[in-house]
């Protein structure tokens, strides 16, 4: 078990060939856990749109898009805003110790796949993921423009060093 705030467990074994079609929309409580979690003051309407489709002989491709609007503090003003929050899913899962990259893979960097545990994805996992990663690390208010103040020549680091020489 994680230490997740969210967590939504699928069985492997119990996805329909053609794949299944999953909305994941956390209760309150859950989201007000993400929003800690995502380190923003408030989230609301996360709404995960997925669909898992079986890849492969034990493979499991997890697609969609999370969707939720989140309140940050604005770095310049310093004052709560809310911003739209729109990600992009696309994951693949491989039972755990089967994947082996090969010389392509691993020259294009590319990311291996997640792991399958006991059989079970948790797609919750996946939707305090992207929640995070979706985030803006530096918010900014719409409008808000930084304007540094005005800079007085006689108070700068040199001017503090040149009255220590002169007492010298």
């Amino acid at each position: 078990m994680s230490d997740l705030p969210y967590s939504h467990m699928i069985s492997v074994a119990d996805l329909p060939p053609l794949g299944l079609h999953l909305k994941l929309a956390p209760d309150a409580a859950a989201t007000a856990a993400l929003a800690r979690y995502a380190g923003v003051l408030h989230a609301e309407g996360i709404l995960a749109t997925l669909h898992l489709v079986p890849e492969g002989r034990e493979g499991v491709r997890v697609s969609g898009r999370l969707t939720a609007t989140v309140r940050q503090t604005c770095g310049v003003t310093l004052e709560a805003f809310d911003a739209p929050l729109e990600e992009e899913i696309d994951v693949h899962f491989a039972p755990a110790g089967t994947y082996k990259p090969s010389e392509e893979d691993e020259e294009n960097e590319i990311d291996p796949p997640d792991e399958i545990v006991d059989g079970r994805i948790d797609v919750g996992a996946l939707v305090c993921e992207f929640l995070a990663l979706g985030v803006d690390p530096y918010p900014r208010k719409p409008g808000a423009v930084f304007e540094p103040p005005a800079e007085d020549p006689a108070i700068s680091p040199f001017s503090a060093l040149s009255r220590l020489k002169d007492k010298e």
